[in-house]
């Protein structure tokens, strides 16, 4: 892959990549690290790196895993001195790290997700050089204290300080020059950026090449690019500044050979304007209306003519939050055969893919009509480099796992099919993503898992593996060369100008772009915000990261219509209606005998929302005294418990149409209750700040688990985990010893305390467990990391209490609720509210598939919600007071609610 070419410069198995990201690798030591065992002490022989938010200890022997520490999780880092006292055995001088968290990464060298042990550790480290492990201690206390500075902003300042301290004391050595003849012109410091990394160091320009030195001497002592082989030179607007300078030795090629980030616009512009100069007689400088008459007259192919564009429009390889895009041109990915003679075959390329689908497209305007400004019709954007990893995973594995925490994602939300993927961008309410270059390339290494990779296993239970083909590919080569020869067809031809406008164009932007239903988010568009006029640092960091990560519309090229290129017409095509309307020609490929299952359970949930309206009430019953705060059934349906503001708990046989036990705790009202995965034990959280296990065999109390200093609001489990929200403002983290099959009040361990600035009202994770939503008092909305326990986002997203939260079906989004009568989706990746519905009243609880809502409100009513046009699509009476619970089963073709009226009433879907 393209952006892969700088990579190979090294070999070493560490990499930039293993930082998290903004972080800097500052210098490496050969050390040993040292593990006691019975006999003597093991000594493994590596690099210790330090880094400004963690150490990295990278084993010369590929067997031994590479060993990570971040530094907010050390308790205490120290120097052991070295042993003087001749009757003692010699030791010498250490670096001894005391902390709560180690990662292990590529273990036996395998590209792998990273595995993280929690727990107190001590780590000793013994530099090979001993008299220098001393200043080593006081530069990583330095970097320890500036992790755990509370604000993110002081944290970054002090971490600048120091990076910039080093890039003071130290200069270009010019040694490294390859003529003595040479003349240097200016030095100054930069950064060398590569895909989601930043590398600081020295630049030199002399009369003769252009020379950058890393501060760490990684991954060259120094890289040399001489002048004459230069070919084209582009300023860059990086992190939204224009201080980036890209460096091309080819005319054509996708990646630079250089990209440098300065600390200054004027310290670029400088060098800009002396490579310029120095090379003005042996290249041209292009305008994209030079590349555009080119093109017309067809001496630039298609392909030639976006990559073109792409870069004059700042887009980059070495940049993922602007990456080259590149648009899907054909529509036919079901078909034995291609036929690039026919217009069905292709995609409109006159709309942006948000509009491809004319019914989704009437969704997203009813909601963009009544949108206060600023107003946008896509709450996501086409490209940024979640979307580029998407394509790319399966060559650009450690890139993932750096954007990613170290871990990949969903095994079904990996990219799995092309026809899925298309299908999915012309249906799925949020997914309006366009193409990359690398699928008009020659390299179909992407689609291909040639390194082996572990990438999980698809709920069919079919392993990820090669991308799936359209019928009419032979193979992943077959497909790139029928895919190319689609963009440079002549209908791609003719139409090309009309995307074009859209992307780089007068349709971008204005009216034009509001007539052509291509209006993104403000914050995605060049000057959309002045991150340097937000004077809370906090807030200009986060403000910066959401935009980064949620993606950047290109810099705007062309501000007329863009004209069309001179080509022969596309003789005997007649444009049929399935090319405006793709959806009802589209069907994926194939589906193996191992999907059809899962594939029938996911149209029968379909269905069954699409026909949500059709609700009828079953039957009811009043078992309680007071309000019904918690719902749980047994696996097989039989079986209902119900907790209650009265202190009981309560089941209710579903066959008998009658109530068979009832089960009081305490005095205390119970505020939820849910079933465990053996379908024998009942967990119940109540006011009294205890958790309290009910065996169903048994049919008495099994045990209880004291974990609050408040009153415990609401539960939700995975794994062996209990997750339990308390207005003590806490989340506890449970684990249950899995070794043990019953659940012992003494098998269970604390693993994590999360903290919040309010009471925590209510919990939630996603479905795959690896990422916990809360909702506090105060509307504040955070998303953890289950397996780091830390902030992933943190989101003022209400005014008030927020009653109840949930993950859409694909860990996307997430929905909130709360007392100021808000729905709000908030986007998980930027922490972005992407959709706020203001309803008539409080809902307090909800079902949802990631369009649709099905809430329970204040006045007593089941509402269903249309969240793409914000409007009530149906409202059915159901109780006399506020629904407080609901349940929904796996087909959601059931639906049981408890209110305030304390009753509890069976829904069925009726077709």
């Amino acid at each position: 892959m393209a952006f892969l070419k700088p990579r190979e410069r090294t070999k070493e198995r560490f990499s930039l990549l293993l930082l998290d990201l903004e972080e800097y690798y500052f210098e490496q030591h050969t050390a040993y690290h040292v593990t006691n065992s019975s006999k003597k002490d093991k000594k493994v022989r590596g690099s210790f790196k330090v880094c400004s938010r963690s150490i990295i200890f990278d084993p010369e022997d590929y067997v031994e895993p590479i060993i990570k520490i971040p530094l907010r999780d050390c308790m205490k880092i120290e120097f052991v001195e070295k042993e003087t006292n001749p009757f003692n055995e010699p030791r010498p001088a250490a670096v001894c790290v005391s902390c709560e968290q180690v990662i292990f990464i590529k273990e036996v060298n395998v590209i792998e997700a990273y595995r993280n042990e929690r727990g107190s550790k001590k780590m000793t480290f013994q530099l090979e050089v001993w008299s220098k492990t001393e200043d080593v201690v006081q530069t990583l206390l330095q970097l320890h204290r500036a992790s755990c500075l509370e604000k993110l902003g002081d944290q970054t300042a002090m971490i600048a300080a120091n990076l910039q301290s080093r890039l003071a004391r130290s200069s270009f050595d010019k040694n490294c020059f390859q003529s003595v003849a040479e003349k240097p012109h200016m030095e100054c410091t930069v950064e060398m950026v590569t895909p989601l990394v930043s590398n600081p160091g020295h630049v030199c320009i002399t009369d003769e090449s252009l020379y950058f030195q890393p501060l760490n001497g990684y991954p060259e002592q120094v890289i040399q690019i001489r002048l004459q082989r230069v070919r084209r030179i582009y300023k860059r607007r990086h992190g939204l500044k224009p201080l980036g300078l890209e460096v091309f030795c080819t005319e054509n090629d996708l990646c630079s050979d250089i990209y440098l980030k300065f600390y200054n616009t004027a310290d670029r512009d400088e060098i800009y304007y002396y490579m310029a100069t120095f090379l003005e007689n042996h290249i041209t400088e292009h305008t994209a209306e030079s590349y555009m008459l080119q093109w017309q007259r067809g001496h630039l192919s298609n392909y030639q003519y976006l990559l073109h564009l792409n870069n004059l429009a700042d887009r980059s390889c070495n940049d993922l939050s602007q990456y080259p895009v590149f648009p899907w041109v054909i529509a036919d990915y079901c078909s034995s055969q291609l036929d690039l003679t026919n217009a069905a075959t292709f995609r409109d390329l006159s709309k942006p893919v948000g509009a491809l689908n004319k019914e989704r497209l009437d969704r997203l305007l009813a909601r963009y009509s009544g949108m206060p400004e600023p107003r946008f019709i896509y709450g996501s954007h086409y490209s940024s480099p979640g979307y580029v990893l998407f394509y790319l995973v399966r060559v650009a594995p450690e890139h993932m796992l750096c954007l990613q925490n170290g871990r990949y994602d969903h095994p079904d939300r990996m990219f799995n099919s092309i026809a899925e993927t298309w299908k999915n961008c012309l249906e799925g309410a949020t997914d309006f993503k366009e193409l990359i270059p690398e699928f008009y390339g020659s390299d179909s290494s992407f689609l291909e898992n040639r390194l082996n990779l572990d990438l999980g296993k698809r709920q069919n239970g079919n392993l990820v593996g090669d991308v799936s083909l359209p019928p009419w590919a032979s193979n992943a080569s077959d497909f790139l060369e029928k895919h190319k020869a689609a963009l440079e067809s002549p209908f791609v031809s003719e139409h090309l100008h009309e995307w074009i406008d859209l992307v780089f164009g007068f349709k971008q932007r204005g009216s034009e772009a509001e007539a052509a239903h291509n209006v993104f988010h403000p914050l995605t568009y060049e000057g959309g915000i002045d991150c340097d006029s937000i004077e809370d640092t906090d807030q200009r960091i986060a403000m910066l990261t959401q935009i980064l990560e949620f993606g950047q519309t290109p810099k705007q090229l062309f501000n007329t219509p863009h004209p069309q290129r001179i080509t022969a017409k596309f003789q005997g095509v007649r444009r049929s209606s399935s090319i405006t309307s793709p959806v009802s020609e589209l069907s994926p490929a194939s589906p193996s005998e191992d999907s059809s299952f899962e594939d029938l359970t996911d149209e029968s949930r379909k269905l069954a929302w699409t026909n949500m309206g059709s609700l009828k009430l079953h039957s009811s019953c009043k078992i309680h005294k007071e309000a019904v705060t918690g719902i749980a059934v047994t696996r097989d349906g039989t079986s209902i418990f119900s907790t209650s503001q009265d202190s009981t708990l309560k089941m209710f046989s579903k066959e008998l149409k009658d109530f068979q036990r009832s089960i009081s705790f305490s005095n205390m009202a119970l505020s939820s209750c849910l079933m465990l995965a053996d379908g024998k034990t009942v967990v119940c959280s109540s006011w009294d700040n205890n958790i309290y296990f009910y065996s169903i065999p048994y049919g008495r109390r099994q045990d209880t688990l004291m974990g609050h200093d408040d009153a415990v609001s609401e539960m939700c489990w995975f794994e062996n985990r209990l997750y339990t929200a308390s207005w003590d403002s806490t989340v506890k983290v449970w684990q249950l010893d899995s070794n043990d099959s019953s659940v012992k009040r003494s098998r269970f361990d604390l693993l994590a305390e999360l903290e919040h600035d309010a009471g925590v009202n209510t919990v939630g994770l996603n479905p795959v467990g690896t990422l916990l939503g809360s909702g506090c008092k105060d509307g504040t909305l955070t998303i953890w990391d289950t397996s780091s326990f830390g902030i992933f986002q943190q989101v003022q997203c209400h005014t008030g209490n927020i009653h109840h939260l949930a993950f859409s079906p694909d860990s996307r989004h997430i929905l909130s609720v709360g007392s100021d009568s808000c729905m709000k989706v908030t986007d998980v990746q930027t922490g972005m509210v992407i959709s706020s519905v203001k309803a008539e009243e409080e809902q307090r609880c909800f079902c949802w598939d990631g369009s649709s809502v099905l809430c329970g409100g204040q006045s007593g009513d089941l509402i269903l919600w249309d969240l793409l046009s914000n409007t009530v699509s149906t409202k059915i009476p159901a109780h006399s007071g506020a629904i407080r619970a609901m349940w929904m089963n796996e087909l959601c073709n059931t639906v049981i609610t408890g209110g305030e009226d304390r009753r509890i009433l069976f829904w069925k879907l009726h077709s």
